[in-house]
């Protein structure tokens, strides 16, 4: 018997990256498209998996905001985004149009939380949260192998903090909240601040301890919200030598021994590397079959 071939779009605010899959470890093609307009972007998108057809089903996982609750007539639609042209665009229905197969959809990061749940960092865990520091700041959780959703998707980038005693004068970059975690941890809100990257910023810059005590005062939120197995913690930010290291020191300050295990434990990197977005769209795909 043929195993089922299929479909996945990891769909960014700079690119979309796709794929076609028969199981996480047999992607047999990929590719990577520029994030321009709908007219242009989904088209392609929709063409170039067509090619590889036919597939059993697909899997999407976005950028947000976008409906995930299949009973609401705007599922799978991108919501109001400051992505500019994408706020209302139906991004599911054209391709499962053109696919002729189930789909499934849920944001990049809730996809991420599954992908490292199932593969990754994250199993053998009964609960696993995935937060990505980039571009944006978004999370996603999974719980006894279900994604959470409530109303909408989590919203976990825009927790509001305490502001760092140091960092007083910025008022963040979030055109919604001004200095929620997106608005004072994320690449533009550090860019914003020192003109460069936490990377390119020298080792004993100031920076690089005041974005890790946002993101440390993240994670024992979210320690204190749900005490996960795991909590993963992706985007380019992550990238930076140290962090993940000041995170766990400044954590571990914070929680003053109260949680089960300590932040060290808790907080990794993903397991999956850069693919925990397009193996989230494999795991959505496949639960679209099932």
């Amino acid at each position: 018997m043929t195993a089922p071939l299929f479909g996945l779009v990891e769909a960014g605010g700079t690119k979309f990256v796709l794929g076609v899959a028969y199981g996480p470890d047999e992607v047999v093609a990929t590719t990577r498209i520029p994030t321009t307009t709908p007219e242009e972007t989904i088209p392609a998108m929709c063409e170039w998996l067509a090619r590889h057809g036919p597939l059993a089903a697909a899997g999407v996982a976005t950028f947000g905001p976008v409906e995930v609750d299949r009973a609401d007539p705007r599922w799978g639609h991108i919501l109001a985004t400051p992505k500019t042209g994408w706020s209302n665009t139906d991004l599911v229905g054209p391709l499962a149009a053109r696919l002729g197969c189930p789909v499934g959809l849920d944001t990049d990061v809730t996809a991420a939380a599954l992908a490292e749940y199932r593969w990754g960092a994250g199993q053998g865990q009964p609960a696993v949260i995935y937060l990505t520091i980039g571009t944006g700041v978004g999370g996603g959780a999974v719980i006894g192998g279900k994604p959470l959703a409530g109303l909408s998707h989590p919203e976990m980038g825009h927790i509001r903090l305490p502001i760092h005693p140091a960092d007083a004068h910025f008022p963040g970059v979030c055109p919604f909240h001004g200095s929620c975690l997106e608005g004072v941890a994320s690449g533009p809100a550090i860019l914003a601040r020192y003109g460069v990257s936490l990377s390119e910023l020298p080792a004993d810059h100031e920076g690089h301890a005041i974005i890790a005590w946002y993101l440390a005062h993240a994670v024992t939120t979210v320690q204190a919200m749900f005490e996960p197995g795991r909590i993963v913690l992706g985007g380019g930010v992550m990238a930076t030598p140290g962090l993940l290291e000041r995170i766990h020191a400044e954590a571990e300050r914070l929680g003053n021994g109260y949680f089960r295990s300590k932040a060290s434990e808790v907080v990794v990197l993903p397991g999956l590397g850069d693919r925990s977005g397009l193996l989230g769209a494999l795991a959505l795909a496949q639960a679209a079959l099932s």
